[in-house]
């Protein structure tokens, strides 16, 4: 047996390289990773396994992990399996345990024919299958142990990064010096659409609020939006699809990681840059670039933004000053619920008669004052439509050609679709 030991370790290129092209040719996650990395790791793994079993045969020891006191799992050294922690930070945890079962198969295999050739007995080979086997489970096991402690200490992790940037946005924190990373991606490459072309990446953060398309908005401009498949939380597939989509403009912590989080199932956080393109792949909307002290209140315009947004059925990316008016109803509830009063209350009062005018109204503004195309909404013959306005002006007491009444009654409206009928 010693002469086989020697062998493979004289032989240790060759057997490093068929381990090599076994790894990159059954996982596709080592076949990623450059040979300038990987080499040198498998190299000192089989290195460390041929050391075990040429110990145990110079010692003449039984199956490795049969002599008490040899420390470490299944009796294999501790700085043995430093390699292992290593790649389990890297790779995923089930290929590194596949990986570890190729390596054993192939240096097994190799032990045979080498026995073979020395004519070696199946009971020589007996203890060398036991050690390698040990070398195996001893691997696996540090490599299962090492990812669920890493795993535990990066989720803990995240969940204080998540819960401190939520604090900040909402203004229940300050401004932490951890957070202050480097900016991201497109913030270092200069992508981003930055105010003026002064920003500070050490002092400014833009703010965000965000969801999928298609998610229905909340009863008024502070209630919490509902759990949707639109409204994430970490661990959500639709959490990390707006994360990815964001990935190059989220501002980073000094760690490399994003500073994001979620607010009443909504993705949240700070950008280093506003988003570039049309972003149509979400609903997002935007604070100014702002210091720490500033934040809660951007993030207030950010929230009132993507509100206003997901009322109208928009998608992209919006301050509140770009939605105009729209958001302006989102941020003056008081004053859309006085409108409310004054020009659709004296319509309450009539019951379902009240409430088709308001209909006829309220498609005759969506259409642009067009008539013919506000009839066809409704279904109904372009008289009848006009004989409903009518109607509409003489209860409201407005008329649908002056301006003034006009806005009034769309911000009445407006806030009624957004708010709900009691809002």
């Amino acid at each position: 047996m010693p002469e086989a030991v020697a062998a493979l370790h004289t032989a240790i290129d060759a057997l490093t390289d068929e381990v090599v092209d076994g790894l990159r040719a059954q996982l596709p996650s080592y076949a990623v990773v450059s040979l300038d990395q990987l080499r040198p790791r498998v190299r000192a793994s089989l290195r460390n396994g041929l050391s075990l079993v040429q110990r145990w045969s110079g010692e003449r020891r039984g199956p490795l992990g049969s002599v008490p006191g040899e420390g470490g799992a299944h009796g294999v050294p501790e700085t043995h399996l430093d390699e292992v922690t290593e790649l389990a930070r890297a790779l995923p945890v089930e290929d590194i345990i596949s990986a570890y079962r190729i390596g054993t198969d192939v240096v097994w295999r190799r032990f045979g024919e080498e026995m073979a050739a020395r004519r070696g007995t199946a009971e020589d080979l007996l203890p060398i299958a036991e050690t390698l086997r040990a070398w195996a489970d001893a691997n696996t096991l540090r490599v299962v142990r090492s990812c669920r402690i890493g795993i535990q200490e990066d989720a803990m992790t995240d969940r204080r990064r998540a819960a401190l940037v939520r604090a900040l946005l909402l203004g229940q924190a300050q401004w932490d010096e951890s957070l202050a990373g480097d900016g991201a991606a497109a913030g270092e490459r200069g992508d981003g659409d930055l105010t003026d072309g002064a920003y500070d990446r050490g002092a400014l953060r833009l703010p965000f609020r965000a969801c999928l398309p298609g998610a229905a908005p909340p009863d008024g401009p502070s209630a919490p939006a509902a759990h949707t498949p639109g409204h994430p939380g970490p661990g959500d597939r639709a959490f990390h699809r707006i994360v990815a989509a964001l990935r190059p403009w989220l501002a980073l912590d000094k760690a490399g990681k994003p500073l994001v989080t979620t607010v009443d199932g909504e993705v949240a956080g700070l950008l280093a840059g506003r988003p570039g393109g049309l972003c149509r792949s979400l609903v997002l909307g935007l604070g100014a670039p702002v210091a720490p002290a500033g934040l809660a209140a951007e993030f207030t315009r950010a929230t009132q933004a993507l509100r206003a947004a997901l009322g109208f059925g928009l998608v992209g990316a919006f301050t509140r000053e770009e939605l105009g008016l729209r958001a302006t109803v989102v941020a003056l509830p008081a004053v859309g619920e006085g409108l409310v009063r004054l020009r659709l209350a004296p319509l309450a009062e009539r019951g379902e008669d009240g409430a088709q005018l308001e209909e006829a109204a309220a498609a005759y503004l969506r259409q642009g004052l067009r008539l013919d195309a506000a009839a066809r909404t409704l279904y109904v013959h372009p008289n009848t439509l006009r004989n409903r306005l009518r109607r509409f002006e003489e209860i409201t007491g407005t008329s649908l050609r002056d301006p003034a009444d006009l806005a009034e009654i769309w911000w009445a409206l407006t806030h009624r679709r957004l708010h709900g009928p009691e809002g």
